[in-house]
């Protein structure tokens, strides 16, 4: 025991001298001490009876804590100790509740990674992990990756889903599903206790049209991916100017009039790519598209036709018809559109490569944003776009067994 007696009241500048190491009484409250260590750090301290037991409880340390605010806090602990309460124990309690809060405190796209670690290793198809970091990254990680799990709501998945609902229907169908999985499992893990906003039955079914009633009206099917390898090699079996016409389309990732009016002045062979003018693209500006190997193989073995500058003309010269390339797809037995293609590279960066979304719009001429461009160094973006039609051109040449 420090101090004068346990009874007699020091003032803050008595308190602030003290330096000797033990127990200082301060007074004004019963068992109230300023405790020293053999190191000189000073602690506030409670000397007490709980419950029949002898106990000390800690109220912060000096001179963070000062002498008035720790005679308050005391005198808070005894009033509840009167009443019946275990102030240590309810701190404990406190500080266990908020460890537990923060630990629960886990972000959408650390329970989507740790979701993907614990279904992973049943998932026969060495892709489908693959494929579900790709589209959770492209699309959902912008509006929710950094949003707690708890806190994710209707409205964020409306404003991930809402934007492809009706254009890329499938994927977002598919990301629906897999962002309903993700908030399960943190419900299971009882990281998040609200309903799941992304489920579809009584919810985002009274939201957003039936899949199936937007498939009835899509403009343009797309082959799957996944059966491009064994399209081209069917497709460079085909003979005419159409079959190859539709081949270097697919490789370049183009509209068809791009294509079908193309001209041999628009190609640089030395640089490796073709500028289509800005009169010829739906934005109105000009498109620079970089050439792969097989795009410059193919273009290296097309006919000449005299008197004709374009790359794939009809047996007179001209520009092949609107329908030729339709055609060629027709005589195959494949029931998809040309422009379906754009829909098939689009679908394969997403689900199969960690392109970033940018690259793949700007190789597709799709509008974006000049403040998402200016993010870019000046030909970042075409080296980056050369990079994926490179990797677009190998996929192309796998065959699925």
């Amino acid at each position: 025991m420090m101090g004068k007696t346990k009874d007699s009241e020091l003032g803050a500048l008595h308190v602030s001298r003290l330096t000797e190491p033990g127990h200082h009484f301060v007074g004004g409250v019963s068992g109230l001490a300023l405790q020293i260590t053999k190191s000189g750090a000073r602690s506030w301290v409670l000397r007490t009876m709980i419950g029949g037991k002898r106990r000390e409880m800690g109220l912060g340390g000096y001179p963070s804590v000062t002498l008035s605010a720790a005679k308050e806090s005391a005198r808070i602990a005894r009033d509840k100790i009167k009443n019946g309460i275990d102030p240590i124990e309810e701190s404990r309690k406190l500080k266990s509740a908020l460890a537990a809060s923060r630990a629960a405190a886990l972000t959408f796209e650390q329970c989507a990674a740790a979701y993907i670690a614990a279904k992973e290793p049943e998932w026969k198809n060495a892709k489908h992990g693959e494929q579900w970091r790709n589209t959770l990254a492209t699309y959902a990680y912008p509006v929710i990756g950094k949003v707690l799990v708890r806190d994710v709501n209707t409205a964020h998945v409306m404003r991930i889903l809402e934007p492809i609902w009706n254009t890329k229907t499938e994927t977002a169908t598919r990301l629906r599903g897999r962002i309903e999985n993700v908030l399960d499992w943190a419900g299971a893990r009882e990281y998040r206790s609200k309903d799941n906003p992304a489920r579809w039955r009584g919810h985002l079914n009274k939201l957003l049209p039936q899949p199936s009633k937007i498939a009835e009206v899509e403009h343009h099917k797309a082959l799957d991916y996944e059966e491009i390898g064994s399209f081209m090699a069917e497709l460079r079996e085909k003979e005419g100017m159409g079959a190859k016409a539709l081949e270097f389309l697919i490789l370049t990732a183009v509209r068809s009039g791009e294509v079908r009016l193309a001209t041999w002045d628009e190609i640089n062979f030395d640089k490796r790519t073709w500028m289509i003018p800005a009169s010829r693209m739906k934005a109105g500006k000009e498109h620079k598209v970089p050439l792969s190997d097989a795009a410059i193989a193919l273009l290296k073995a097309l006919p000449r036709i005299d008197g004709s500058n374009y790359l794939f003309p009809n047996t007179k010269g001209d520009p092949l018809s609107d329908m030729t390339l339709t055609q060629v797809l027709r005589r195959m037995g494949k029931d998809i559109s040309v422009h379906g293609f754009r829909s098939t590279i689009t679908d394969w960066a997403n689900e199969e490569t960690n392109i970033l979304p940018v690259v793949s719009d700007m190789a597709l001429a799709h509008a974006i944003d000049d403040k998402v461009k200016a993010a870019y160094r000046r030909g970042e973006l075409l080296r980056k776009r050369t990079l994926m039609m490179k990797r677009w051109e190998k996929y192309c040449g796998k065959v699925s067994p």
